[in-house]
């Protein structure tokens, strides 16, 4: 596969273009990301589907832009794909023909069902689900897939979109229920196994309403990927936004870049929720074109990263760790930690569930270093925050982080515990993990991968080793623990005799 990879998306409401760049095998992370509001089909529902002169104009403009972009960048491959304003429009070959000769860009017409696949193969492989039906709201379709058990079962495109709808009725001033109606009929070519009590929202209109609901929450982590929430909570609040006038948006927290079109996709939204009978909200911040680039690099691998393999974490590594070998030095971590762990399960009722997330930060523990030693911690941290985007819960990629923050003595950031509290584990299991990982990490980094064991008794808490851990005996004396005990290290080492 290509080393950078161009990724284009010609939908009705918007053009797109991203970039992404291969760190390794599956590694890899987005260098450059832009966007423009072509609009594309815009009267072109009221004429029967032909694009007209005013979309095609900025549709031609924006995609110059875009190829300019990818020589600056020096892409190595450009995947264009456009949607169902082209696949509707009777003159949409006409146009892609017309771009090939004119800016040398090949442009795939997908259909509805290849759309709502590719928005799949994005969430099966990005977010922390194994089941779930999409909901990919476009200006001119609804796109679903319907995953079980990590697997694509079957997809449906249905003609409901945000600006259809807006040229067909809003933009009439249709009464509301001939809107409804409207979309009930579509709704009825759903297949009957589209239930599930999880909806993965994708797009714009979607994504605008995660982004109002967490503000007017207070949620205290600004990452809308993997965020979630009950349609019980926010139904009052998607209906009042689906019925409100253009001078409410503002005050519901709806960006102003969203007010033509958000109420016909709340709408939308609404309806597909009631169908599939949800009960809860995630919301993707991947889709067609994440799945677009998925489905080149992973045409070996059946369309999933290997088991086990998490392409963010895998991106971090590629890029700030090379400092140490590193399968002997993580396997010496996660069996220091795994034996530390056990204990604490058995000794304090710690859950296993936090094991693969504690794994993870000793897995990084070093990313911070490779930009400076001093604050390494703090580097770490934020690397960590902004970079585990992907197949991580909010719960699991800020436990990580924060476990990379913590230092020396100190078991834990209150500052940043408190301001995360609402999604973290509770305080004494977070107490209990930043133990483990500390005194992993001093046990790790003073010794040559030493040989330890552990015991507990009568609040005693015994290392043996079978190297000198002279280096770590002070730190780990001054170690805060999450429980009142005291630590003894047995290293038993041969002195010789000083003299001549």
């Amino acid at each position: 596969m290509a080393k950078r990879t161009a990724i284009i998306d010609i939908g009705s409401n918007s053009a797109r273009l991203v970039i992404y760049e291969r760190t390794s095998r599956y590694g890899f992370h987005l260098i450059c990301e832009q966007k423009s509001r072509v609009r594309i089909g815009e009267g072109a529902y009221a004429q029967e589907g032909n694009l007209q002169p005013i979309g095609i104009e900025r549709a031609y403009l924006a995609l110059q832009s875009f190829i300019e972009t990818t020589k600056k960048y020096r892409v190595h491959k450009i995947l264009c794909v456009a949607t169902s304003a082209l696949r509707d429009a009777p003159n949409g070959r006409e146009f892609v023909a017309w771009i090939r000769t004119h800016l040398k860009l090949s442009i795939k017409i997908i259909d509805g069902n290849e759309e709502a696949k590719l928005g799949a193969i994005a969430v099966n492989n990005l977010l922390p689900i194994d089941s779930g039906i999409t909901i990919d709201i476009g200006g001119g379709s609804s796109d679903m897939s319907l995953i079980e058990d990590a697997k694509i079962i079957e997809t449906c495109s249905l003609n409901i979109g945000t600006v259809r709808l807006k040229e067909l009725f809003f933009d009439q001033n249709q009464p509301m229920d001939r809107a409804r109606e409207y979309i009930a009929k579509e709704l009825e070519r759903l297949p009957d196994s589209f239930r599930s009590k999880l909806a993965i929202g994708i797009g714009g209109s979607v994504r605008t309403l995660s982004k109002a609901i967490m503000k007017r929450s207070g949620y205290p982590l600004d990452k809308l990927h993997a965020f979630g929430y009950s349609v019980e909570d926010e139904i009052e609040y998607l209906t009042t936004v689906a019925n409100a006038d253009m001078c409410s948006l503002e005050e519901l927290d709806i960006k102003r870049a969203r007010f033509d079109t958000i109420r016909e996709g709340t709408l939308i939204f609404i309806e597909i929720l009631k169908k599939i009978e949800a009960k809860e909200v995630m919301s993707s911040g991947v889709g067609v074109r994440e799945g677009l680039f998925l489905k080149d690099l992973l045409r070996h691998s059946r369309l999933q990263f290997p088991v086990g393999l998490n392409p963010s974490t895998q991106s971090i590594l590629d890029r700030f760790d090379n400092l140490t070998p590193k399968s002997s030095s993580y396997s010496h971590r996660f069996k220091v930690a795994s034996r530390i762990y056990q204990l604490c399960y058995e000794e304090f009722g710690l859950p296993y569930e936090y094991l693969n997330a504690l794994k993870v930060a000793l897995k990084l523990s070093n990313i911070g270093k490779t930009l400076t030693i001093y604050k390494s911690r703090q580097h770490a941290f934020y690397i960590a925050m902004q970079e585990l985007n992907f197949s991580f819960s909010h719960r699991d990629m800020l436990l990580i982080s924060l476990l990379l923050r913590t230092c020396g003595n100190s078991i834990l950031k209150k500052q940043l515990f408190e301001k995360y509290r609402d999604i973290l584990p509770p305080k004494e299991h977070m107490k209990s993990l930043s133990f483990i990982y500390n005194l992993t990490m001093l046990l790790h980094e003073n010794s040559n991968e030493a040989g330890v064991e552990f015991s507990y008794s009568d609040n005693l808490l015994t290392i043996e080793s079978n190297q000198s851990l002279y280096h770590a005996k002070e730190s780990i004396g001054l170690l805060e623990r999450p429980y009142k005990f005291e630590i003894t290290i047995d290293d038993s080492v041969d002195i010789p005799r000083y003299g001549f």
